[in-house]
């Protein structure tokens, strides 16, 4: 199965999403929500924002490969 590389964000703080390309090389740490700017932090047990916040988690662990270390 191909690797999915768009993930749509959903801020916790007020519900925007935007629909975000994931970086294959690189994990995504910190997003900074456009709407209310709030900056979103992986939840504790999660890689990057996108599988604590995305509708896809990241490239590494959709091929079950150790992400972002």
């Amino acid at each position: 199965m191909a690797t999915i590389l768009l993930s749509k964000i959903t801020c916790p703080d007020c519900g925007h999403q935007k629909e975000e390309h994931m970086p294959t090389d690189a994990c995504r740490y910190f997003y900074q929500c456009e709407q209310c700017e709030a900056v979103l932090k992986p939840k504790q047990g999660d890689c990057c924002v996108f599988c604590s916040y995305g509708t896809v988690p990241c490239p590494p662990k959709q091929e079950d490969k150790s992400c972002c270390g």
